[in-house]
């Protein structure tokens, strides 16, 4: 299986920029996107119905704002919404396809925002998040946990690790509560394949020409779950490829 993961940052936008065109020279089985900032009867039906895909949609409650998408050239056997926490799931920050003991998932974590202003909401995402995703490995199921993570874990992870510590998706507690989420078995897979490979950025400001410079952040990731190791091909970035300020990135998963 090829799987893609990419914050389109509003998916009528990215429509217009190469969307299909993209989907059309990668292919991927399975494509996950974040803030697609629509709802589904607000969408065309180009992107609601394209060839060869299934579409499923978990969209924010709040109009224009957040929310995740799959599209899976496999005919999933269950399509799942949610951490589990009704306060939490507003946001449409997480759906997933079962496909047999795999899961694969899109999630959108939450922007920690300037001074830290979400930090609760945030902290209480990723510790239901957790909890959800054991919860089902505690049944046999496997994860892949794809999607963007708004934090760049280590100083390798962002262009200007220094004039950021005070940052959101830099703050000392992000980077400590993603380490913690490492270190519960959701394996970086990028980084744990190229594990000194500098200046490998998914996000870019669109201010001062910083994707041109390649100024950015690593902050989208593909995590797998210990019951995959087996199964786990090369992670990528597609760093050329443009329509939003994030690039998509990839893994291949072996049979």
């Amino acid at each position: 299986m090829k799987l893609m993961t990419w914050n389109v940052n509003g998916i009528r936008a990215v429509h217009s920029k190469g969307f299909h065109d993209f989907i059309k020279a990668e292919k991927p089985d399975v494509l996950g996107l974040q803030e697609i900032k629509a709802q589904p009867e607000q969408m065309p039906k180009e992107l609601r119905e394209i060839e060869g895909y299934q579409a499923y949609f978990c969209p924010a409650v709040k109009p224009g704002y957040s929310g995740t998408a799959l599209y899976s050239r496999i005919k999933p056997d269950e399509v799942w919404m949610g951490v589990g926490v009704k306060e939490l799931d507003l946001e449409g920050r997480l759906i997933a396809l079962r496909f047999g003991e795999l899961n694969i998932l899109s999630t959108y974590w939450p922007n920690s925002q300037e001074g830290g202003k979400r930090r609760e909401y945030k902290e209480a995402w990723i510790a239901a998040l957790m909890k959800k995703a054991k919860a089902l490995q505690k049944k046999g199921q496997h994860l892949v946990i794809g999607g963007d993570y708004n934090v760049a874990h280590m100083p390798i992870d962002l262009e200007h690790p220094k004039e950021n510590e005070e940052s959101p998706g830099y703050f000392p507690w992000e980077r400590e509560a993603l380490t913690r989420f490492f270190a519960a078995g959701f394996t970086d897979v990028f980084r744990a394949q190229n594990p000194g490979k500098a200046k490998q950025y998914t996000w870019w400001s669109y201010r001062s020409a910083a994707r041109e410079r390649n100024v950015g952040w690593r902050i989208d990731y593909h995590c797998a779950t210990p019951g995959l190791e087996g199964r786990l091909g090369k992670a990528f970035h597609r760093d050329q490829v443009k329509g939003s300020d994030h690039c998509p990135i990839g893994l291949e998963l072996k049979d």
